[in-house]
């Protein structure tokens, strides 16, 4: 009679929706898509904050995690090219290939910046379609949310109503988050700045900082000390007010700059679960109330 009675409640039940397993490239896509999801989805990152996202190993711990996605979340503009085909061919998931619903890449939502006149390698790690760090501009989340959004109500369409919702609550407090940024970094306008990689198009867009110079002599290269004297020299009418680098950046050049210069170094967090940003909201506050501090 227990069992009869077990099994009557069972077809009472109805049935169980396993959340989607969601694969992302870098943290702050796992971020945002977990903001959507929130209990429909199971997020994962395949890098961290302290990680160069252009350069890691495909490991098969990385690759036993993409077999079993649903949605595979890339930053794309090449972000990933050393690293996520290999990742993809071995899965052996068909879900999550390039140009099936379960492959997105966040790039192809947003307006591109720094896209190269010409394609050489001997220029370093230049991208065809642009710069692709583009987590840098709160704004851009809007549109990729709204992208990503969609794709998972055409993953999971019993859920397509949660996924809406989600979205907009998200983006309603997001954009309230954003005049609050916006008005408390109103005299970072013009503010020349040194930047160590060129990773920060998207929030100087924003903010309106003044790139004057870089550390590296070609993107990804690390600087010799005798190149960082030149950089010092070239820059000193410019007059920048800080020099910029990633937490995941090697601190030397930055900091030899610093030291050598009398501006501050600031680190940055450059994606979720960087120093002092555990969230998407952390993320920038902290990179906002560090850039204020150093021009103080």
């Amino acid at each position: 009679m227990r069992f009869l009675f077990v099994l009557l409640a069972s077809l009472c039940v109805g049935p169980v929706h396993a959340a989607l397993n969601i694969f992302s490239t870098v943290p702050e896509w796992a971020a945002l898509a977990q903001e959507i999801g929130g209990e429909r989805v199971k997020t994962f990152a395949a890098t961290t904050a302290l990680q160069d996202p252009h350069h890691i190993d495909a490991r098969p711990s990385l690759i036993a995690r993409a077999r079993n996605a649903d949605l595979l979340l890339a930053t794309g503009a090449e972000l990933e090219v050393g690293w996520l085909p290999v990742i993809l061919r071995e899965s052996g998931n068909a879900r999550i290939q390039p140009g099936q619903p379960g492959y997105f890449e966040a790039t192809a939502f947003v307006r591109m910046l720094e896209i190269p006149g010409r394609l050489d390698r001997a220029d370093g790690d230049v991208h065809a379609q642009g710069n692709p760090h583009i987590q840098t501009d709160p704004r851009n989340y809007l549109a990729v949310g709204e992208a990503l959004a969609a794709r998972l109500a055409q993953i999971d369409p019993g859920n397509a109503a949660a996924y809406r919702a989600g979205y907009e609550r998200f983006a309603g407090a997001w954009r309230e988050r954003i005049k609050q940024w916006e008005l408390q970094t109103a005299s970072l306008k013009g503010v020349p700045v040194v930047s160590q990689h060129k990773g920060w198009a998207y929030l100087y867009d924003w903010l309106g900082l003044r790139e004057v110079a870089t550390l590296e002599p070609k993107p990804g290269i690390e600087p010799s000390v005798a190149h960082l004297a030149r950089v010092r020299e070239q820059t000193m009418a410019s007059k920048p007010r800080m020099v910029i680098r990633a937490a995941y950046n090697s601190a030397r050049p930055a900091e030899w700059f610093a030291q050598t210069s009398g501006i501050p170094a600031v680190v940055l967090p450059f994606t979720v679960g960087g120093p002092a940003a555990e969230n998407l909201t952390a993320l920038f506050d902290t990179t906002v109330q560090r850039l204020l501090k150093a021009t103080q």
